[in-house]
């Protein structure tokens, strides 16, 4: 198992060249250690806002499709803000408070942390890049310190209330790559411009972007990624243990 980087090894290489140093985590099974969009619908059962078993058989069939790399997103986020849609936005928003309490903080470990924090003191621009929708994930990334988070938006009527379509490009497979493109394109920069990156995910459907970075790390990978991880020499990160 390697051990967390430290600002003086974040430092050591690139010194002399001009551009930003970026650190891009993913958040499901790479920072927590759980799915939190899966978490999220489960808790909205133990609410009393969706029935138990229909549910769950759903969102069990979901989340295997996304760790198969066969998940259609749009049709997943439909049915996850299902329960927000009907509810309203100020018990989402009441509910996702203890959701955080209960379900989140308790699960944060104080590595995950520190990987983070290591990139903030080097200097870093640390980004989120998850492909859970940012209802949920802006809470946690707060959480993590982390201003910068790019997750799937959504589109939302006159009310402000999400309408389940997904706004722009959903950050998901090679969707991250192009919207941490368009994050570096508002910015004035490019890819050019990032003179060190780094990218930690668990998952195979981060592939695209693992490979777009200069340092993919495999954090706590599935067995698919740890198997590529192996044969290219990446570097293995374990956070959980």
């Amino acid at each position: 198992m390697t051990t967390s980087p430290t600002p003086t090894d974040l430092n050591n290489d690139s010194q002399s060249i001009p551009g930003i140093r970026l650190a891009l985590f993913d958040l499901d099974h790479t920072l927590i250690p759980l799915d939190s969009d899966y978490a999220w619908g489960e808790f909205t059962v133990s609410l009393g806002w969706r029935d138990a078993t229909t549910f769950s058989q759903a969102n069990d069939r979901f989340y295997a499709a996304y760790k198969a790399g066969t998940l259609d997103i749009h049709e997943y986020v439909q049915f996850a803000t299902a329960a927000v849609r009907e509810k309203g936005m100020g018990a989402a928003n009441e509910a996702h408070e203890r959701f955080m309490a209960q379900v989140i903080r308790p699960a944060m470990h104080s590595q995950a942390m520190a990987t983070v924090q290591a990139h903030q003191a080097a200097g870093d621009e640390v980004v989120i890049v998850t492909a859970t929708n940012a209802f949920v994930t802006r809470p946690i990334a707060d959480a993590f310190g982390v201003d910068e988070l790019i997750a799937i938006d959504l589109e939302t009527d006159a009310s402000g209330l999400p309408t389940g379509v997904i706004r722009g490009v959903p950050s998901f497979r090679e969707g991250k790559v192009a919207r941490v493109e368009q994050w570096l394109a508002a910015r004035g920069l490019s890819w050019a411009s990032v003179k060190h990156s780094t990218f930690y995910s668990d998952s195979i459907n981060d592939l695209p972007l693992l490979e777009r970075v200069h340092e993919p790390v495999a954090t706590n990978p599935d067995d698919r990624l740890k198997a590529i991880a192996l044969e290219r020499g990446w570097r293995i990160l374990n956070l959980f243990e």
